[in-house]
């Protein structure tokens, strides 16, 4: 699970390439009209679940979900004559540096005024889509949570009409990112890495890639030589995991701790993890578990060392292939707290 990356994703359309393909297809069914609802309140309560195409971290608020109205929102459809638009409502998601450090998932509402150009834009028809077959890209269009309001607050979601591929139409997509948005509200919903584990060089989330390598039918090979006490500096990181994960297919850990691991340490660490003892006959899940990689984030193998648990640890080869291995508390001991 790799480490977490500063990441800007506005309320507009994502996009990610991936090639060509083909479509089958006729004409595409037209929506009826959007539901008018009365009078708009803010993104944090009309689509509180906006922009959550962005893995959203666990909830530590402990509040229940928003029921399923408030996160689906009113019907999406097309603009009716009687509904005349005054201006446009984006709620999305970003990530964004903490103060502090570390990064944090900031749901956003924008606004924009001048909307000529994309309700003109929303009342063209779908494309046909041509029968038989016909190239069309396998780009990924994530469209936008949007709404229209108008001059007495009333408002609606608009349909996007889409081009002959199915995506929405090219009039569309420029006239969105041509609109000049004010951001009128943010909101923090999650930690999606901490200060303590940005300064520690380590991942707020992490697998337990020991119970998924014994559980998953595949039965790693021995663990492989011993590295060299000299061998470079290893960076540290420790993972709780959650009770609801323990046992999963993935089991999902949090930061706890990590950084460098002192020299010392790693001598003794290195040498725990080249014994020739036979893994015992285990299945209890690891609350806690350790990462070791290296400090330069190149070069050689990672290894994963159970805390609690079963003790195993996997060394898992930078060319492929992964070893397991026997621990125990002695090594669970110099990989505690720096």
């Amino acid at each position: 699970m790799p480490k977490g990356r500063n990441v800007l994703v506005v309320a507009l359309l994502g996009v990610a390439l991936s090639g060509c393909g083909e479509t089958v297809g006729g004409p595409v069914d037209d929506p009826g009209p959007a539901e008018i609802v009365g009078s708009w309140t803010s993104c944090a309560e009309a689509a509180p679940q906006a922009g959550a195409e962005i893995p959203a971290p666990p909830a530590d608020t402990g509040s229940p979900a928003p029921p399923a109205s408030a996160r689906n929102g009113p019907e999406i459809g097309r603009i009716d004559k009687a509904f005349t638009p005054a201006s446009a409502v984006l709620c999305g998601r970003e990530i964004r540096p903490r103060p502090g450090g570390g990064q944090e998932q900031v749901a956003t509402e924008r606004h924009a005024d001048e909307i000529d150009a994309l309700v003109e834009a929303l009342r063209l028809p779908d494309q046909q889509r041509p029968r038989g077959e016909f190239a069309c890209t396998l780009d990924m269009i994530v469209p936008p949570w949007l709404a229209l309001l108008d001059e007495r607050g009333r408002w609606l979601r608009p349909y996007l009409p889409t081009d002959s591929c199915g995506k929405p139409r090219v009039e569309v997509r420029t006239a969105l990112a041509g609109l000049r948005l004010t951001t009128v509200d943010t909101r923090t919903v999650g930690s999606v890495e901490s200060p303590e584990a940005a300064a520690a060089g380590c991942a707020q989330h992490w697998a337990d890639m020991v119970w998924v390598e014994t559980t998953d039918g595949r039965r790693p090979g021995p663990p492989v030589p011993p590295a060299a006490p000299t061998d470079g500096p290893l960076r540290l990181c420790v993972y709780q995991v959650p009770p609801s994960e323990q046992g999963g297919g993935k089991p999902a850990g949090d930061f706890v701790y990590g950084g460098p691991l002192p020299r010392e340490r790693q001598a003794g660490v290195l040498r725990a993890l080249g014994n020739r003892r036979a893994v015992v006959d285990c299945a209890t899940p690891a609350s806690r578990f350790a990462v070791l990689r290296p400090l330069d984030g190149t070069g050689g193998p990672d290894r994963y060392v159970e805390l609690d648990g079963c003790r195993r640890f996997l060394v898992v080869s930078p060319t492929g292939g992964s070893g397991l291995g026997q621990g125990d508390s002695t090594l669970a001991g110099l990989l505690g707290p720096l």
